[in-house]
């Protein structure tokens, strides 16, 4: 079986190309790759700034936690994906807690934040680049507080499991009630709650760790 070629650090840093030789140099020698595990946190709030993070493959989350210990999820990275938060040291105006971490064994690179901050004010192909990201995620950010706040949790829930399904790519989720409460900030009797409900419409089959969507076009009826 062929096997599909590791993304380089040239191919997704931000604006590679428009970088000058020697900032190029930079980057290479500066960068350092990493492997995180599932469940490994890889960022813990604002004071943590390890730098900028390139995510060559797997799957990270990114959420908040309430004062009481309740978990939201913000977004998702995949491979290509920028983490722009966690150098969120070099961002003045930046101060609220961002938590990031593996959904699954992730390869990244780590750009150190003094570089990227030199970078920033030396290209301004990359100072571009950057602002269109942050835009680009407070709308990701903004997107979710209007679910939470103005969504039934029955949508919400739905909504969650059709990504859920898109992302494994089958219609059966290894997911556990709690895990769900976490990514949706409730408690995971709620989350249970509207499964059984699910469940007894129809819509999923329901085992230990294991949801099965039966109806996948009545659950897209469901969001809104």
């Amino acid at each position: 079986m062929e096997q599909t070629a590791p993304i380089t650090l040239e191919e997704i840093f931000p604006q590679w190309e428009k970088l000058t030789p020697h900032q190029q140099e930079l980057v290479r020698s500066q960068s350092q790759p990493k492997r995180f595990t599932r469940g490994q946190i890889v960022h813990q709030g604002h004071n943590d700034c390890s730098g900028l993070l390139l995510v060559r493959d797997g799957q990270l989350r990114v959420f908040i936690v309430s004062s009481g210990g309740k978990e939201v999820t913000l977004y998702r990275l995949f491979s290509w994906d920028i983490c722009l938060f966690t150098a969120s040291c070099i961002m003045k105006n930046i101060s609220f807690e961002l938590h990031v971490q593996a959904e699954r064994d992730s390869d990244v690179f780590i750009v150190p934040p003094k570089l990227y901050e030199s970078l920033m004010k030396e290209s301004l192909a990359v100072a571009d680049y950057t602002n269109q990201l942050m835009a680009s995620r407070f709308s990701d950010v903004m997107w979710m507080m209007e679910q939470i706040l103005f969504t039934s949790f029955d949508s919400r829930l739905s909504a969650f499991l059709l990504e859920q399904s898109e992302i494994e790519g089958s219609n059966d989720l290894t997911l556990t009630h709690e895990e769900i409460a976490r990514h949706l900030g409730s408690a995971r009797e709620v989350v249970s709650r509207m499964l059984k409900y699910f469940a007894d419409d129809g819509l999923v089959q329901l085992s230990r760790g294991k949801i099965t969507l039966v109806e996948p076009k009545r659950l897209r009826g469901l969001v809104q």
